[in-house]
């Protein structure tokens, strides 16, 4: 039986008689640890147990607990070089744009398209568009907004994944996940308590 008290109204509803294989009712399986140092062993041990599909939560950045558990080096760098590139293109072309063929003025005797007063146009769009995606990318590869995630359905990390307890969740899709298994592997980690993430 789950160790969860009091569920959400609109969590779906548990059945023990699902069979061993079939996991498709639970998030997962959540351990929950008093010390940063505990989950960093946990996090150790899960992946050498060849778990994949694990995270953790802490009230604070962990690198360690990153580089524990894998995760991959984030897309973040490339979408604001990429928005940059565009912005500086998209700013430089503007200007050469309205100078050269929209609104030509002949001043000084300058050629029409004298780039160096284009610099700052050029400078300005790309810290913009660099900034721009640097937002819209935050959300999306991040996944936001998410109104709803299965482990506040969990009493004790609702209560404390902020402030005092560390947190190891290995995921129902991971292919190596089972059930009964998984609450077996957490609970020889010494955590204070394991639960079953519903859904």
């Amino acid at each position: 039986m789950t160790t969860l008290g009091h569920r959400r109204s609109d969590a779906i509803d548990y059945d023990d008689r699902i069979p061993p294989g079939d996991h498709s009712r639970i998030y997962g399986t959540m351990a929950e640890f008093a010390t940063p140092d505990d989950l960093l062993a946990a996090a150790h041990a899960a992946r050498a147990a060849g778990y994949k599909k694990v995270d953790a939560y802490t009230p604070y950045p962990m690198e360690a607990v990153v580089e524990a558990l894998e995760v991959p080096r984030s897309k973040m760098p490339l979408v604001v070089l990429l928005g940059g590139i565009v912005g500086g293109l998209t700013g430089f072309f503007l200007a050469y744009t309205t100078q050269v063929f929209i609104w030509p003025w002949n001043i000084g005797g300058r050629p029409y398209n004298s780039w160096p007063a284009f610099i700052v146009p050029t400078f300005e769009c790309t810290i913009l568009f660099a900034a721009l995606a640097a937002v819209v990318g935050m959300i999306a590869l991040n996944g936001l907004p998410q109104p709803y995630h299965p482990v506040f359905n969990v009493p004790a990390f609702s209560r404390r994944a902020s402030s005092d307890r560390f947190f190891l969740v290995i995921e129902a899709v991971d292919p190596k996940f089972d059930r009964d298994e998984a609450r077996r592997f957490l609970s020889g980690l010494n955590p204070s308590e394991v639960s079953e993430v519903e859904l």
